[in-house]
């Protein structure tokens, strides 16, 4: 009857290989995955130096929510692969368990033929322990992982994005000042800012001569 469903049934240590071909696919996809990532913002870096040392602030500044954006998404990647190597770990801790298991039978049946006796009820003691065991290290690193995923959260994207532009800007010798942060400048800050904007087209023209 068993090629009703699908077949022979596998036994457990092909079960396992099938899952740890499985974890080491996706742990693959997700390096190429985190690669065109990694390409992606070299790209954007070097279209913001380019935008800023044309002058062009509105489109750095578009640019580098689009550079922390992709960052984040790395970063998640990273977390990704992390996890699914852990899992690799774990399937390959169970063959392990599996084969210490076996070697397990192996010595029972050996005090067996010594007239040794195996006491069932402490060795359900002991597995029992050990699921427990496996089941806190589970839940402890459930919460590592929504601790991490609630502090990525809470970062202040527009905090990050002044970051990469004062970054850049910094690298191509251009000073902005308090004035990038000015929303509405009054008046007066108007002034000053066709001065800023005087001082820095002076310096970009310094910079492409």
């Amino acid at each position: 009857m068993s090629f009703l469903f699908g077949g022979k049934k596998k036994t457990p240590q092909e079960l396992m290989r099938e899952y740890k071909r499985n974890v080491d696919k996706s742990v693959r996809e997700i390096e190429r995955e985190k690669t065109k990532l990694q390409t992606q913002e070299k790209k954007i870096i070097n279209d913001i130096r380019k935008a800023a040392k044309e002058g062009q602030m509105g489109p750095v500044r578009v640019m580098a929510k689009d550079l922390v954006r992709t960052r984040a998404q790395i970063t998640k990647f990273y977390q990704m692969k992390c996890q699914m190597q852990a899992v690799g770990l774990r399937l390959q801790t169970i063959k392990s368990t599996q084969a210490m298991t076996e070697a397990m039978k192996g010595a029972a049946k050996a005090m067996k033929g010594m007239n040794a006796k195996v006491n069932p009820i402490a060795m359900q003691r002991i597995l029992f322990e050990f699921e427990k065991q496996s089941e806190i290290m589970d839940s402890k690193q459930e919460m590592m992982d929504d601790a991490i995923d609630d502090a990525f959260e809470a970062d202040d994207e527009e905090a990050q994005v002044d970051e990469v532009i004062g970054q850049v800007l910094s690298e191509i010798g251009i000073d902005l000042g308090d004035q990038m942060h000015h929303a509405a400048p009054t008046a007066a800050a108007a002034n000053a800012q066709e001065d800023l904007d005087a001082d820095l087209e002076a310096r970009l023209k310094n910079l492409k001569s």
